[in-house]
């Protein structure tokens, strides 16, 4: 075989000259994007490349669920369900590719780890401004964390408009009440500032849902795409929680908390608890 036999040519119509024209490095500001990686270790370890990178890259991607989370939540206010859960079918991949990446981290040893753990300083993903955004449109509002952010006034901002506002789980009882589903008063008055609990009198609404599948299929499968959606986020902070264990054991966080402790009790939180209690009731 000669050289050329495994050579594609160039055809003849793909641009060359970009002096003019707008390019695929230039549309994506790749100068930017890639030269936004800065090492702070001294000597510069190796292993922190790969620290940098995984976490500018998850919060790409959480910049992308916040972006069509409120989209989701504002088509749950104008009655658009379908719209609605194309947006939420499209986060389900998307944290498929956020829980993955967890496994890339986890090529990073605890001895590679310890070489520059120090010199990240307070800095911690902790500190993740749209992870807490996030958290706050799927329902888990906590006003406090909105204090860890003093220092980022834009950040407070961006938090302290999503705790006054509902949630996507808020837009979907109200919702249901507007289909004549028989939702509490009490739950489209609620405080929304406050997390979303447990309510016995949505529980016999789902109940009626899904003893009743095919005359309510849109909503019982609107249903199922919300418990995906807990489901992707519980694996996620769980796929973290194993992580940091598997990286620093039990040693406090960088950012002052008490490191896997914490994160292991983020298990405990729902989004959708009425829609998992369900399923003992389905039946009886």
């Amino acid at each position: 075989m000669s050289p050329n036999e495994n050579t594609r040519s160039l055809e003849a119509g793909i641009e060359r000259d970009f002096s003019d024209k707008m390019s695929y490095g230039s549309y994506l500001a790749l100068d930017e994007l890639l030269s936004a990686q800065h090492p702070v270790s001294s000597p510069e370890h190796h292993d922190e490349m790969l620290f940098i990178i995984q976490h500018q890259t998850s919060e790409l991607w959480l910049k992308l669920v916040l972006h069509e989370l409120l989209a989701v939540r504002a088509r749950l206010a104008a009655d658009d369900l379908r719209s609605a859960m194309k947006g939420i079918a499209r986060i389900k991949h998307i944290q498929r590719s956020l829980t993955e990446q967890w496994s890339v981290l986890a090529t990073l040893t605890p001895s590679e780890y310890s070489e520059f753990r120090d010199d990240l300083g307070a800095s911690s993903g902790f500190q993740s401004y749209q992870y807490r955004a996030v958290e706050f449109l799927l329902g888990n509002k906590n006003e406090a964390m909105i204090a860890v952010f003093a220092a980022d006034p834009a950040a407070q901002e961006l938090l302290s408009g999503l705790l006054s506002r509902t949630s996507i789980y808020d837009e979907f009882i109200r919702y249901l009440a507007r289909r004549g589903y028989a939702v509490a008063p009490e739950l489209l008055d609620r405080d929304v500032t406050q997390a979303h609990v447990y309510d016995e009198s949505l529980l016999a609404v789902y109940k009626y849902v899904y003893e009743n599948p095919a005359g309510n299929w849109d909503v019982y499968e609107a249903c199922e795409e919300l418990v995906d959606l807990e489901d992707n986020f519980q694996l996620w902070r769980f796929r973290h929680l194993k992580t940091v264990e598997r990286t620093i054991g039990m040693k406090r966080g960088t950012g002052g908390s008490s490191g896997a402790g914490f994160l292991r009790r983020a298990l405990e939180l729902t989004f959708f608890p009425e829609l998992y209690a369900v399923r003992t009731e389905i039946g009886r």
